[in-house]
């Protein structure tokens, strides 16, 4: 800034400064309501989902752990049941710990696992159907 002088150039100095400052003032008032808009609950919880709709690798990993989770509770249901036994219902919580890391750490081998036990179901049941036909 120049050195000032004159009171005429204090005065334009100081009619700039004021409306600059109220052009900031300005700023600063409309970025107030968009934060205070962004902090409503109804704007956090949609950006949040349009963040996990967005994120294709999130959605991934959230996938794997909810079939590692289903997968462990249902193989403790099924080994299990409804026993009383206190050491089946530990060994039940110790499989399902380890179907459920299992499966949630290595979703892609075991979808390659189930393609190819899938695949070779159909192929027996396409060989059953040609043996049966002849």
């Amino acid at each position: 800034m120049e050195n000032i002088t004159s009171s005429a150039g204090l005065k334009s100095a100081i009619q700039s400064l004021e409306f600059e400052q109220a052009g900031n003032g300005q700023l600063l008032e409309e970025q107030f309501f968009v934060v205070i808009e962004s902090l409503k609950p109804a704007n956090l919880i949609k950006s949040t989902l349009h963040n996990i709709s967005s994120s294709p690798s999130l959605i991934d990993n959230l996938l794997s752990a909810a079939i590692g989770l289903a997968t462990g509770y249902l193989t403790k249901k099924i080994t299990i049941g409804t026993s009383g036994n206190i050491v089946k219902k530990l060994f039940g919580s110790a499989l399902q710990f380890g179907v459920t890391t299992v499966v949630a750490q290595h979703p892609n081998t075991i979808k390659s696992i189930g393609r190819f036990i899938f695949r070779r179901i159909l192929r027996k049941k396409e060989l059953n159907a040609e043996s049966f036909d002849k």
